[in-house]
């Protein structure tokens, strides 16, 4: 199999597990729905959980370079990127594709830490709360860190809601929570009321 053929198996598998979910999918169904057969695939995966591993860092690759892209699209100044990434989270949420966060439903099949699955996924959202740091380091914000967990929590929390029930409203609200964190970590510190006075 050629490097190209390798990375179209692992773009169509991709697919195939987020509309499907891990366990539940088997090698069977993966040689059945990209034409290439299961001695094929083993040449290049020793096991499942290797192809696995190769979607999400696929998927990581995929997702974090269009969120960059998009985001300095959509905005030229440090600060109006934070609010801009979830104007690209809603373009995301609301795609009539969406079925979750493959690495959320990664981490949740694949439940043991030491799982390098679950390792996967766990990077693939440290290195969005990264960038989200960044952002608001270049931005100016008080607390880069905090506000990027902040941020985090609620980009989080939009996508699981966004899966479950009504993705324009978890996407509006979301956008409309991260407005009032960003805008409060620019505020000055609050000082102590003088005893005093």
């Amino acid at each position: 199999m050629s490097a190209s053929k390798r990375d179209e198996l692992v773009q169509s598998a991709l697919k195939i597990f987020y509309e499907g979910g891990f366990n539940a999918i088997g090698m069977d169904r993966i040689a059945a729905e990209t034409g290439v057969s299961k001695t094929s695939i083993y040449k290049h995966f020793r096991t499942k959980d290797d192809l696995i591993l190769a979607t999400l860092r696929l998927r990581d690759e995929q997702f974090r370079n269009w969120l960059v892209r998009r985001v300095e699209v959509l905005a030229s100044e440090p600060s109006l990127r934070l609010v801009a990434v979830f104007d690209a989270l809603h373009e995301w949420l609301t795609e009539p594709g969406f079925r979750g966060c493959m690495f959320v439903k990664a981490s949740a099949e694949f439940q043991d830490r030491a799982s390098p699955i679950h390792a996967a996924a766990a990077e693939h959202k440290r290195l969005l709360q990264l960038y989200l740091e960044k952002l608001a380091e270049k931005a100016g914000a008080r607390n880069p860190a905090e506000l990027a967990l902040h941020l985090q929590l609620v980009s989080e929390g939009a996508i699981n809601i966004a899966h479950l029930n009504d993705a324009h409203r978890a996407a509006d609200a979301a956008r409309a929570a991260a407005r009032v964190l960003i805008n409060s970590a620019f505020l000055p510190a609050a000082t102590p009321a003088n005893s005093n006075d």
